[in-house]
Order: structure tokens, then C-alpha cells, then sequence
């Protein structure tokens, strides 16, 4: 029978209710008091010194500074108070711990919702190809200002690769409005799209194109054929194919290019590709004063162009005579990227 008992009793405050142990908790202090003044103990029923006493006893910390002094309050004290103010004590720590640890699960495993915005959304899951690209990611935003916030968004069965570095969700579709919300896909400012399937890229990008026109979207694919098919439907995507073969070729001809090829997109060491845009409040400028300037100032090569109104239409190697409008976008080779372009100052000279 005690063993039912203590079963029943331990399922029961097992799966009680936060509203119900409040009103158990708030049954327990009344009549503390009302046995402590039933028992003549009026030092210890006033208000201030009720809540103290019966705090540091039901915990067993006890000071010592407040104690019952009749025969009474002795046995009230040590049959019902402690016993049943430790038993609450152990409960409440109990449920907090297990609600934060809860709470820290749910965001390893991603199935918390995230409340960020401007943020750089990575969608999809190529092991080791993800882990690469999340790194480069970390140290790119070591060199801006903004600092923007890196999520990583997955189907796969998997807990957050990074979790003192990056946020995670994991959802069943990336094309469903409940779990993409968890992911901010509305307030993203990058998206990009790396899944094993080219398929699913392609119905990802679509989905994402229509959910937030305006942010930054690229898309990785295997096949170049579904890229340019991508690129008719949703222009504002910038498609990236695989690339592998075509500086397998090169460097037939042109031995080293596959090797400078992964320098300029590596920012892990050595000369690597940055990108800026002219300010809206200055003049326009030739492309071969950009191109002095950059060289003399920054030790930085200019190497091609986008204007404002078309950024993936990229003009490589422009002609010095061409002239960059505010917003034009340059791009440049340089061995870090350049926080503060003076671009201002270029006109002076």
C-alpha cells in the first residue's frame, strides 16, 4: 500500500501543473502561518518576518536568526514545515531545471522560433560542403560591421552543427509557410540555397523569390541547365553552378588556375574577391580613376563592375573610360576586404 501510495503521489506531482503547485504552494504558506500563530509564535506571524523565516526553514538553509520557541511551534516546525516546504523546494528546482534544459534542447535541435532579422539564412544540408561554407560565412562577417546573425535551416536529422555560433531550425518543408516563419524567412537579408537534390533548390528558390522579393538570393546547382531555367523565372536569384569542370579544363591550358581560382573565393589566406558600392551622395567617376585610386591607396585591383539597377549582370574587366554611378557596385581583389573606402577622396586627386 505505501509503495502505491508514494507511485500515485510521485506521478501526480510528476505531471502537475505550474497553475496547481502555485495554489498548493500558496495552501502551504497559509497555513504555516495560521499553525504558527495557532501555536503562540506571534515573533514569527508578522508579514516581513513570516515570509523570511518560513523561506530559509522550508529550504533548510536555516540561519538560525528566527526559530519557534514554543513546544508547539517546535513539533509544527519540524513534522509539517520543513518536510513539506523541502518537498516543494526540491519540486520547484526540479521543474526549473528541467524546463531550461528543455528549452536549451529545443534550440539544438531547432525547433524553437527564432525572432531575428537581417539575417543570413542558409537553407539545406551538405555535411562537410555546409560545415565549409558556415565557416567562411563566420569569418566573412569578422570583417563587417553589421554582424549579421547566421541561421542554418535543415530537413535533415541533425542538431545544431554550431551551436555557440550560429541559430538552427530544422523543418519538414522548406516550402511551408508555418515552418519557414520559425526560420524569419521574411526578414531575411541572404538567403542561400545549397541541397543535395537540384530539385528541391528549385522549389526552394521559387518558394523563398515569392516569400521575400527583396533579399539577397543565391542558389547552388549540379545541374547548369536547371540554373538557367531558375534564372528566366526568378531573375533576382543568382545561380551558381558547379564549377569543378571548367577549372579542371583551364588548368590543362593554364597550369595553376584551378589553384588561383580557389584563392580568390578562399578568405582563409592569401588575395581573395571583396565587393563595395559607390556612396548615393557622390558624383560619378571613371572606372580607371576607381581603378588608380584603389591600386595606390589600398593595394586593391579592380576587377569588374555591376551596376545599381542590374547587380547580376557583372562586367568584367571594363573599360577605363566607362563611368561607375552612385550604387554601381566594383568589385576588387584585395588580401582582406576594405572596411571604409574613402571614395570621396578619389575625386580630389
Amino acid at each position: 500500500m505505501f509503495i502505491k501510495i508514494r507511485r500515485m503521489l510521485s506521478q501526480y506531482f510528476a505531471e502537475m501543473r505550474w497553475y496547481t503547485l502555485l495554489i498548493a504552494l500558496s495552501f502551504y504558506t497559509v497555513s504555516s502561518w495560521c499553525l504558527m500563530a495557532l501555536a503562540g509564535e506571534d515573533a514569527l506571524t508578522n508579514t516581513t518576518d513570516f515570509i523570511y523565516w518560513l523561506v530559509v526553514t522550508g529550504s533548510t538553509v536555516g540561519y538560525g536568526d528566527l526559530s519557534p520557541t514554543t513546544t508547539a511551534g517546535k513539533y509544527i516546525v519540524s513534522l509539517y514545515v520543513i518536510p513539506v516546504g523541502l518537498s516543494f523546494f526540491a519540486l520547484v528546482i526540479g521543474r526549473v531545471a528541467s524546463w531550461v534544459s528543455f528549452q536549451w534542447l529545443k534550440g539544438v535541435k531547432g525547433l524553437q522560433s527564432l525572432s531575428v532579422s537581417n539575417h543570413i539564412l542558409v537553407l539545406g544540408w551538405n555535411e562537410q560542403r555546409t560545415l565549409r561554407l558556415l565557416d567562411l560565412l563566420l569569418r566573412e562577417r569578422e570583417a563587417v560591421d553589421e554582424r549579421p546573425t547566421i541561421v542554418l535551416c535543415v530537413r535533415a536529422d541533425i542538431t545544431n552543427p554550431m551551436p555557440d555560433k550560429i541559430e538552427f531550425v530544422k523543418v519538414n518543408s522548406f516550402s511551408n509557410d508555418k515552418d519557414m516563419d520559425r526560420a524569419c524567412i521574411a526578414d531575411a537579408k541572404v538567403v542561400l540555397m545549397d541541397n543535395p537534390e537540384d530539385d528541391l533548390t528549385m522549389t526552394t528558390a521559387l518558394y523563398c523569390s515569392q516569400r521575400n522579393p527583396s533579399a539577397q538570393m543565391v542558389a547552388y546547382f549540379t545541374d547548369e541547365t536547371l540554373a538557367n531555367l531558375l534564372q528566366r523565372h526568378c531573375p533576382n536569384v543568382e545561380c551558381t553552378p558547379s564549377v569543378a569542370i571548367e577549372m579542371l579544363a583551364k588548368s590543362a591550358f593554364d597550369p595553376g588556375s584551378s589553384v588561383l581560382h580557389h584563392d580568390l573565393l578562399s578568405v582563409a589566406e592569401g588575395q581573395a574577391q571583396y565587393s563595395d558600392s559607390l556612396p548615393l551622395d557622390m558624383p560619378s567617376m571613371p572606372v580607371g580613376l576607381a581603378f588608380n585610386q584603389l591600386k595606390s591607396r589600398y593595394n586593391a585591383t579592380l576587377i569588374g563592375t555591376s551596376k545599381s539597377h542590374d547587380k547580376l549582370n557583372i562586367q568584367v574587366n571594363p573599360n577605363l573610360d566607362e563611368q561607375l554611378s552612385p550604387g554601381d557596385k566594383v568589385f576588387y581583389i584585395a588580401e582582406s576586404r576594405i572596411k571604409h573606402i574613402e571614395w570621396q577622396r578619389f575625386s580630389e586627386e
